[in-house]
């Protein structure tokens, strides 16, 4: 069964191109170290500090050994390290889910 992470950011509303750099840089090592990326999305209206990503994983078991990949790609490690730096990210909050609602009807346009 896959899970999907996602991740709620309350970012400084003063680092949102800094949060779309780290998110661009994830866009390479989150799926090279195995995880089926499916975005992450800055503020565009609305709250100018809540920003998101999600991704698919097989499992937690899984989850852990990406984690570990990731802490050890270089590309990772140096996005850590522009997140400490630059200090856009105030708090992160992960969670685990399942999707439940599937398979869904085709979309019909009006």
């Amino acid at each position: 069964m896959t899970i999907t992470c996602f991740i709620r950011y309350e970012i400084d509303p003063f680092g949102k191109a800094a949060f779309e750099e780290y998110a661009r840089n994830w866009g390479q090592a989150i799926p090279r170290c195995g995880a089926d990326l499916i975005g992450y999305y800055a503020p565009h209206e609305g709250s100018a500090t809540t920003a998101y990503a999600a991704y698919n994983i097989e499992n937690l078991a899984a989850y852990e050994a990406y984690r570990a990949r990731l802490a050890a790609d270089p590309a990772g490690k140096a996005n850590y390290e522009f997140a400490k730096r630059e200090r856009f990210i105030l708090k992160e909050d992960r969670m685990f889910l399942k999707h439940v609602s599937g398979p869904h009807a085709k979309l019909v346009l009006p």
